[in-house]
């Protein structure tokens, strides 16, 4: 597999190869390890596309999975609490969880556990992987990298999905980097409001 199109954000690509070099090396080494032609494993069902071989998103995401965990990267999560008050919300939102769940029970609420999991992260340095549905592209960069970032538990995200030309020969629904990039850009400048590294991905 291979990169295709990178996007900085607010910075990202530049502050990761000035502080860290070597994980932008890991990086491209775990995507450029990964071989695509033994993903190429799913048999469409798809009326437009029935009986073709098309890139399967549960193996290269298990291809991925194994290339970077053998250079350290592992899984993370963040955990929060979360109320249905939007006064008190808005003040924990920042907060330690443990000091988010202290405010919200002596207002005399319950306080509700949630967490954020990301794919992998080292130093600071969270990355996802998404080959799935669209929205979940979105997700990841507006709620879970974002929130990584706001909990001060990581400095940049890095997200890696498909170029359009991989995600052609996927089946129909995964979101891909030239879509992703519009949408980014549509949001202005400064949103998210965290620097991210957008990787389009190709076989």
């Amino acid at each position: 597999m291979k990169i295709k199109f990178t996007y900085s954000h607010l910075n990202g690509f530049e502050w990761l190869l000035h502080h860290h070099p070597n994980l932008w090396q890991e990086i491209k080494d775990s995507i450029e390890s990964v071989d695509s032609e033994l993903c190429k494993t799913k048999k469409s069902k798809e009326k437009t596309m029935k009986g073709k071989v098309l890139y399967s998103p549960i193996d290269m995401n298990k291809e991925m999975k194994k290339e970077f965990e053998k250079r350290g990267w592992g899984e993370e999560r963040y955990s929060y609490y979360v109320t249905d008050d939007q006064k008190i919300t808005r003040s924990i939102v920042n907060l330690p969880s443990e000091d988010q769940k202290r405010i919200i029970e002596e207002s005399g609420a319950t306080p509700i556990l949630s967490y954020h999991q990301t794919d992998f992260v080292k130093n600071r340095v969270s990355v996802e992987v998404q080959f799935g549905k669209y929205p979940f592209i979105e997700f990841d960069l507006f709620v879970k990298h974002l929130g990584f970032f706001v909990g001060d538990e990581i400095d940049l995200g890095v997200e890696i999905i498909p170029a359009k030309s991989l995600q052609s020969e996927m089946s129909s629904g995964p979101g891909y980097y030239e879509r992703t990039l519009s949408h980014i850009l549509r949001q202005g400048r400064g949103n998210p409001s965290v620097p991210l590294i957008i990787i389009g991905v190709d076989p």
